[in-house]
């Protein structure tokens, strides 16, 4: 028997005066063992039974707080088997990385699949989101990629920016944009995006490995250089159970 096939019990203090609801604290305390890596996919959780009894509660309140998880993408139920982990999901802090450097310092494998590179003139709709003004480049590179990690679907990624940068699709396939412009002297030095959600078209769903109707975040980013020169205009999807963004409020 694997170590992933034995049911994992986790130790879990539940506050029992808290106005929070029990089901909530327990989905909560198990979602952080997913994402803090504790348990990995694959684990299987202690059956309801053996929870509720350990932790003294009523088999409705466990069997919330799971289907809440089963509800985001976390866990999944399986006949004769029982409750496995499917992943943790990917947080990200708010700054201007790429997201193939932020999988590879989480210790995630990244990988890479160009769906479509074309060089030429903008369409109406991306030049205005840009705003006209700021580019003098006639030629742009568009690149759609769908980026991966450790071979689970987790983003599409569409670019444009200035041909001047003369990254290849071999380049784009082989590592992350970021890292090709920094190769080719780029200093990115301030970005502005903006953070939306909608759900997947068909194609969108299917390229990610969802079942329609299926949630997904959306980044729109313009990205500068030292000089405050234009370098990039993203247009990114991103699967809303498998990835999160992270910030940090100042007073």
């Amino acid at each position: 028997m694997t170590e992933a096939s034995v049911a994992r019990e986790l130790d879990i203090t539940l506050e029992r005066n808290s106005p929070v609801p029990l089901y909530y604290q327990l989905a909560q305390s198990i979602e952080e063992a997913i994402n803090s890596g504790q348990l990995a996919a694959g684990d299987r959780l202690e059956n309801e039974v053996s929870m509720t009894r350990r932790l003294g509660l009523s088999r409705p309140t466990a069997r919330q707080a799971i289907q809440e998880l089963v509800k985001k993408g976390l866990l999944v139920r399986k006949r004769g088997v029982g409750t496995q982990v499917v992943h943790s999901q990917f947080s990200r802090e708010e700054r201007l990385t790429s997201l193939y450097d932020d999988l590879s310092q989480a210790g995630r494998v990244p990988t890479t699949r160009v769906l479509d590179y074309q060089v030429g003139t903008l369409a109406d709709d991306v030049r205005s989101a840009i705003d006209a003004a700021e580019v003098t480049s006639t030629d742009f590179i568009t690149v759609r990629r769908l980026r991966m990690a450790d071979d689970t679907p987790l983003a599409i990624l569409c670019n444009y920016l200035p041909a001047r940068y003369d990254l290849s699709r071999d380049d784009l396939e082989a590592k992350g944009l970021y890292a090709g412009l920094r190769a080719a002297g780029v200093n990115l030095k301030i970005a502005h995006q903006r953070i939306g959600a909608r759900l997947m078209t068909a194609e969108e769903a299917e390229l990610l490995a969802e079942e329609t109707p299926a949630a997904c975040l959306t980044v729109e980013r313009i990205a500068y250089d030292d000089t405050g020169q234009f370098v990039e205009y993203g247009r990114h999807l991103y699967r809303a159970t498998h990835y999160s963004v992270q910030s940090s409020l100042v007073v």
